[in-house]
């Protein structure tokens, strides 16, 4: 049975299986693993573990990363970035209706990836031929979502922060529009919206929170009593359990919730 370990490859972090033969790992070393006959930097995510059977493809491990492969890690990310120009002019020349992320070779120069969002379906077949003989090497083109392209880039969020995806999340949770409108029921695309030009991942964080809060304050609209008379509730203010009240005298009140329930 084989020893196994995740290992986390590329700039998009995709999981694989590596087969640790003999090597001695622990999760956090970096490691070179041949993948489809191409060397790779990998890290690994997970214990050892045995395993009689697999229903994904198992990689070997080839070595820990040693101090040649980190200068030669170095040297791809000049060549990544001598890589890039000529991978954007030839986008350009032919008129490619895509946007390119970033490149990265392999370990060994054998491969690029070449980063990218796009709308709509892409012939890259004279794109690739051209590249292959420009960079004389394989290359793989992978599309990746607008979400994908910000995780990849890394940048800073409207808190002020290093975004989530680049620091610390590693999947994506479903955000919803309904967690949008319980949150800020104005529903301000600007200010709900992340540097990719979706819904903030964050408000997937506190859903839990205002659902909770949602189930003991008054809806917007709805006629309630009041220590000063009857009146309709205009808006709700979660954090502070505050609710702002229209009265019958047309006065506009704000009162904490524990107030409503005595």
């Amino acid at each position: 049975m084989p020893i196994v370990v995740d290992l986390l490859v590329r700039k998009k972090e995709q999981k694989v299986l590596g087969e640790a033969g003999s090597l001695d790992l622990a999760v956090g070393d970096r490691v070179i693993v041949d993948i489809d006959q191409t060397q790779e930097v990998g890290v690994v995510v997970s214990k050892e573990r045995m395993v009689e059977k697999v229903k994904t493809d198992v990689y070997k491990i080839l070595r820990k990363l040693t101090q040649d492969d980190i200068l030669r890690l170095k040297e791809n990310e000049e060549k990544n970035v001598e890589a890039i120009k000529i991978v954007m002019q030839k986008i350009e020349d032919h008129e490619l209706n895509m946007k390119l992320t970033c490149v990265e070779y392999s370990l060994d120069r054998t491969k690029l990836f070449i980063y990218y969002t796009a709308d709509t379906r892409i012939d890259f077949r004279q794109l690739i031929k051209e590249l292959g003989h420009a960079l004389k090497t394989r290359i793989q083109m992978v599309q990746i979502g607008v979400r994908d392209e910000a995780k990849l880039l890394g940048g800073i969020g409207p808190c002020g922060r290093m975004l989530c995806c680049k620091s610390f999340l590693k999947d994506f949770n479903s955000v919803t529009i309904d967690m949008a409108k319980l949150q800020d029921p104005s529903m301000n695309v600007g200010k709900l919206s992340g540097v990719c030009g979706r819904l903030m991942c964050c408000l997937a964080y506190e859903d839990s929170f205002y659902s909770e809060q949602d189930k003991k304050m008054p809806k917007i609209g709805s006629k309630i009593r009041t220590p000063e008379g009857t009146g309709t509730v205009t808006s709700v203010h979660y954090i502070k359990e505050e609710i702002t009240v229209e009265l019958e005298d047309k006065q506009i009140k704000k009162f904490n919730i524990n107030e409503l329930n005595k």
